[in-house]
């Protein structure tokens, strides 16, 4: 059995690696301001979309999936949701390490092992193992790096992006 848990875990992985992947190919090259500044007109910065997914990932991963999380480097600062206070190299060494973490519990845990805490709401209804965990991680990564796709193409017209 560990073998197909492992195969599938190497395939789920390849994927979610890919989106994130394209999540920082689309944001490299972006100066400060083109980091901080809201493109569209419900106010989330590409560096603010960046460190959302940094909490998506501790959140599904550590909190949901193993029940604990290790202390923030920084508290959660009253700001406007999906724009952030920190700068560029503070958000991606959190992205960074949020995806290394998630990837230890992915490596060391069962894809059939139910959460520890459930997630409130209707999703916590469907993402009840570490196997929707994953699919819910890569649905909502591949979600804002299409976001990410169209915010860029509007500040600088590049496109394609990333290695998907």
């Amino acid at each position: 059995m560990g073998r197909v848990d492992d195969g599938e875990k190497n395939a789920l992985l390849m994927f979610l690696e890919a989106q994130r992947a394209s999540v920082l190919a689309i944001v490299d090259g972006l100066d400060l301001e083109a980091l901080t500044t809201a493109v569209l007109p419900s106010g989330w910065t590409p560096l603010g979309l960046v460190e959302h997914l940094g909490y998506a990932e501790r959140h599904w991963f550590q909190e949901i999936a193993t029940g604990s999380t290790s202390p923030l480097a920084w508290p959660d600062d009253d700001h406007t949701p999906l724009t952030t206070p920190p700068p560029p190299s503070v958000v991606f060494a959190f992205y960074r390490a949020q995806c290394e973490r998630s990837n230890a519990v992915l490596a060391s845990t069962p894809l059939s092992a139910p959460v520890r805490v459930r997630h409130p709401g209707w999703l916590g209804d469907e993402v009840t193992d570490l196997r929707r965990i994953v699919l819910h991680m890569i649905e909502e990564t591949a979600r804002h790096a299409g976001h990410l796709d169209v915010v860029r193409e509007l500040i600088d017209g590049k496109t394609g992006l990333g290695p998907r």
